[in-house]
């Protein structure tokens, strides 16, 4: 019986051994990276490095990198993670983990890219204003990963999931985000260093959704609100009936729309349509705030020299959705507002002689139209026939407003826990903030949100002196014609707050905004600025001039307010006449002031106000016009000396 008892256990060791060398062989493949730990990835320079991932618990982990190998094994939960020693920049180089070869590694300087639409924009939807320069770009050295759109209100996600390492090649730079990529040349051209950019930012994600839960024990409110959205099934019970809502809303439309079949025919008779001028809302037209669908349609002359050759319609910016249609055939579609809408004609499609271009539209809630100033034509070469003008209208069909769905990605630490979170491990230079127009309805709310984020995810990456640069919000909308109180100027002051803290820059893009666009094209400039800062305060370039002078101080002097600043530099450039000041007395009347400079102050009166008492500048919406800047050619943040 002892015999017996003896083989089984030693067949039971043999196998238990054969059972343990299948899990090294097999073992090693079984191992998983995150996402971030990809071919093309950029590691920060000059601090250690780690790596981390899972396994089998209990496995071993050996990595090879630069001629050296490190070795460690998988916890209980199948967690390993790997300090390196710093390293200087240069590659590419190969990483070796395990049976997973990872290759074309930089070693540079990484920085965060995070906010809202626009740090999102690409460089695919600013080609108006850089297509020649776009069609040069050529450069491996710097990297780009875009994290997935994710939210966890659960807890802190341990991967994106996502995503990839691109170079700024001619095959992936049009999906780059546009200021990222100018922020990253600008760093690359003067310091020679692979740049990395993590771009973690969602459109219309206000910055609530960006804060962790020990962030959000400041706000008791929006923490309230981010428990709820964790509980089990709440989520799946508001997109199920929200699902519901909305289908049958399409399905009404779609159904009692009568043009749905044959009014984009090219044949159609419209004798008994309505005239619009276009662009412009409907509801300003006359015509009634309606929703539902409305169909659009106008016939144009297209000369010889314009047949045969590869075409586009421009279609400005249309609120809300819209289908376009030429000579009867389909060319485009755009489900939201803020896309420009090219859209390509077939070749052969246009044709000598008369032509039609029909815009089915659908907006579900507000205003519906076609944004001014936009470019409405038909383009084919240098050639172009205008669109501009009276169209042709009629009501597809009319529906009561739609209730606009919930954007679970817009409610508070969902956005941090799963785009952030996952971030943590992995070292930085900095960070690139683009954000403020969803919070610009509490705009003195910002400033502690602001506040308590920088705070936050200095912390957590465990980095007190961690470079935050702030890209202030640009000019929008319609300039008023008198001083006037603005959220946006509110919301400009609370960025400009957070210089408080150290380590912290901020870009002023009040001159580089469009009134009919919240995404303004001109993000060069954009990007260029926020690089002036990051020289200064993340590499210590002290001679860099990365700020225009910022308001620090007043006292009045007769009818006379004399205004002091910090970020002095090499001083304000001469300008001819001032524009952009007001000034008000102890009433609180703003009106629109005369000022000027004289060495480093600043001098602001009116006639008609006797005994001033308060100066503001650039304090609206748009301050169209607004010219305090310094030699560099940097304009001057907005400010305001009051509390009011």
């Amino acid at each position: 019986m002892k015999n017996i008892d003896k083989h089984i256990a030693i067949r039971q060791l043999a196998l238990l051994m054969l059972l343990t060398l299948l899990c090294v062989v097999n073992g090693r493949a079984s191992v998983k990276l995150p996402a971030l730990i990809s071919d093309g990835m950029v590691l920060q320079r000059d601090t250690e490095l780690k790596l981390w991932g899972w396994a089998s618990a209990g496995e071993s982990i050996e990595i090879s990198f630069l001629n050296k190998s490190y070795k460690t094994t998988a916890d209980a939960n199948g967690k390993w993670e790997v300090t390196l020693p710093s390293q200087k920049a240069g590659g590419p180089y190969q990483m070796q983990i395990n049976d997973i070869s990872i290759n074309d590694i930089l070693i540079g300087d990484v920085w965060l890219c995070s906010g809202q639409s626009n740090m999102e924009t690409l460089i695919s939807r600013v080609l108006d204003l850089y297509k020649d320069e776009v069609s040069q770009i050529n450069n491996p050295y710097i990297r780009y990963l875009k994290t997935p759109l994710k939210y966890n209100f659960t807890g802190a996600s341990d991967d994106i999931n996502g995503g990839s390492w691109k170079s700024a090649t001619p095959e992936n730079i049009l999906d780059f985000s546009a200021v990222a990529y100018f922020f990253a040349k600008d760093l690359y051209d003067k310091y020679k260093v692979p740049i990395g950019l993590l771009n973690s930012s969602v459109g219309g994600s206000p910055i609530e959704a960006w804060l962790s839960q020990d962030a959000l024990k400041q706000f008791p409110t929006n923490l309230q609100v981010a428990q709820q959205f964790a509980q089990p099934g709440y989520i799946d019970s508001i997109r199920a009936e929200e699902k519901k809502i909305t289908e049958q809303w399409y399905a009404t439309l779609n159904q009692n729309d009568k043009g749905i079949s044959n009014w984009f025919k090219n044949d159609l008779d419209t004798s008994d349509w309505g005239t619009i001028s276009l662009p412009g809302y409907w509801a300003d037209k006359g015509i009634g705030n309606i929703n539902g669908s409305f169909w659009f349609r106008k016939e144009f002359e297209v000369p010889a020299s314009m047949v045969g050759k590869p075409a586009v319609l421009r279609l400005g910016c249309i609120v809300d959705s819209d289908s376009a249609y030429i000579n009867g055939q389909f060319v485009g579609t755009t489900s939201y507002q803020y896309p420009p809408r090219i859209y390509t004609i077939p070749l052969g499609l246009l044709h000598e002689g008369k032509n039609s271009v029909t815009v089915r539209v659908i907006n579900s809630i507000g205003k519906g139209g076609f944004v001014v100033d936009k470019p409405y034509r038909i383009v084919v070469g240098d050639e172009f026939i205008d669109l501009t003008g009276n169209w042709n209208y009629k009501v597809g069909a009319e529906m009561a407003v739609l209730r606009p769905q919930t954007f679970f990605q817009y409610k508070p630490m969902g956005l941090y826990n799963a785009m952030i979170a996952p971030l943590l491990n992995y070292p930085i230079k900095g960070i690139i903030w683009y954000q403020g127009e969803s919070n610009t309805s509490q705009p003195a709310e910002y400033s502690t949100l602001l506040t308590a984020l920088i705070n936050d995810w200095r912390i957590k990456w465990n980095r007190t002196d961690l470079p935050f640069i702030i890209a202030q919000l640009p000019n929008f909308m319609q300039p008023k014609e008198n001083p006037s109180e603005s959220n946006w100027a509110m919301l400009r002051e609370s960025q400009l707050k957070a210089l408080a803290l150290p380590s912290t820059g901020m870009a002023v893009n009040i001159d580089l905004g469009e009134w009919n666009d919240i995404h303004p094209l001109n993000k060069k400039d954009v990007g260029h600025r926020l690089a002036l800062i990051a020289m200064r305060i993340a590499y210590g370039d002290n001679k860099i001039i990365s700020s225009a002078p910022i308001y620090k101080s007043m006292v009045v002097e007769g009818n006379k307010i004399i205004l002091s600043f910090t970020e002095i530099g090499n001083g304000f450039a001469s300008t001819e006449k001032l524009k952009g000041f007001a000034i008000a007395g102890e009433d609180k009347q703003f009106v629109w002031a005369d000022a000027k400079i004289e060495g480093d102050k600043v001098i602001v009166w009116s006639d008609k106000v006797k005994n001033p008492v308060a100066v503001r500048y650039a304090w609206a919406d748009n301050p169209e016009g607004a010219n305090l800047r310094n030699k560099e050619g940097l304009p001057s943040s907005p400010f305001r000396t009051d509390n009011w």
